[in-house]
């Protein structure tokens, strides 16, 4: 009996370090490092911009700065009240890691409303005599802020929760269910804002969409383009010397002939695009090119270094 006790105190200690080990490692502590700062943005923006200058803002959000005007409930503790209860429904739904990064954006953002809230230095900052610089203003902040909690893979909690559920239970995609709440808790917003500082709302919400896009999928923008030619060999050498690129052969049956070739798929920043252009173009006039967006590139070129060319080589 008690070597049995022994082996079940011991496999819980067990368990308990490695979920400890698991939490305590460099890229969780970066990731709740980033979230926080993410959250004090965002809440930031709040404070400091949407409650200053009668702005409204969507989801849970949106609800706290309602039960602000209605019942002048601090939106810092409305917050946490209310994520509360979703994040218990949510767990369910939620690996641990998404958990533990969720209870921590919550909190973090709670904290930071009401750390924001009696700080005298938003109270110096007065916008009142330009809503739209407002409205911009509180879309580029709160977009910076979401985005970085959303790129370290965190969330403030919220609608966010309830979107997930519905996604997983019902089918229904989360950007539709994200948008449908931002509009009925906009629509009620109404009871105390006019047309006007709503529209300026509008404005805001549409900036911080943009941004947090932005912000999450990376600064690291590049064009990525499928070259179909039969002069596929001489065209991925030019792009080797020229452009100093790495490319792929795709193997693909054309459509009308079903004859199979190779074309090639590379990455180039945006601007060495108009010399890939020009590299095709002298190679072989009937070249097929398509151009991609790639919101986001990792490797040898753009996120690590890349060799240094020796501008005297092409002379050797």
């Amino acid at each position: 009996y008690i070597f049995m006790n022994f082996l079940q105190i011991n496999s819980k200690t067990n368990f308990s370090k490695s979920i400890i080990k698991s939490i305590l490692n460099t890229k969780t502590i970066k990731d709740l490092f980033f979230i926080a700062l993410g959250a004090s943005i965002y809440a930031f923006s709040l404070d400091a911009i949407n409650i200053k200058n009668q702005l409204a803002d969507g989801g849970i959000s949106g609800v706290t700065l309602l039960l602000r005007y209605w019942f002048k409930i601090n939106p810092g503790i409305s917050t946490l009240v209310l994520n509360i209860p979703l994040i218990i429904i949510g767990y369910k739904y939620m690996g641990r890691r998404m958990l533990i990064l969720t209870i921590w954006g919550t909190s973090c953002l709670s904290f930071f409303l009401n750390f924001w809230l009696h700080t005298p230095f938003i109270h110096q900052i007065n916008l009142d005599h330009d809503l739209f610089l407002a409205g911009l203003l509180t879309g580029l902040l709160s977009g910076l802020g979401i985005g970085i909690v959303f790129k370290f893979g965190g969330t403030t909690g919220g609608t966010d929760i309830i979107a997930r559920i519905l996604e997983l239970k019902l089918g229904i995609p989360i950007g539709k269910t994200l948008l449908g709440l931002d509009v009925l808790v906009l629509g009620i917003s109404l009871s105390y804002l006019d047309t006007k500082h709503m529209l300026y709302t509008l404005v805001g919400s549409y900036f911080l969409a943009k941004i947090a896009d932005y912000v999450q999928e990376g600064s690291y923008a590049a064009k990525g383009v499928i070259i179909i030619s039969d002069k596929y060999l001489n065209i991925a050498k030019m792009i080797n010397l020229n452009l100093d690129r790495g490319y792929t052969y795709l193997l693909a049956e054309g459509g009308y002939q079903n004859d199979t070739k190779k074309i090639i798929y590379c990455v180039v920043s945006p601007r060495e695009l108009s010399n890939l252009k020009s590299i095709v173009l002298n190679e072989d006039k009937k070249a097929f090119v398509s151009i991609i967006d790639v919101h986001e590139t990792l490797g040898e070129g753009f996120t690590y270094l890349r060799k240094k060319n020796n501008i005297f080589q092409k002379f050797k």
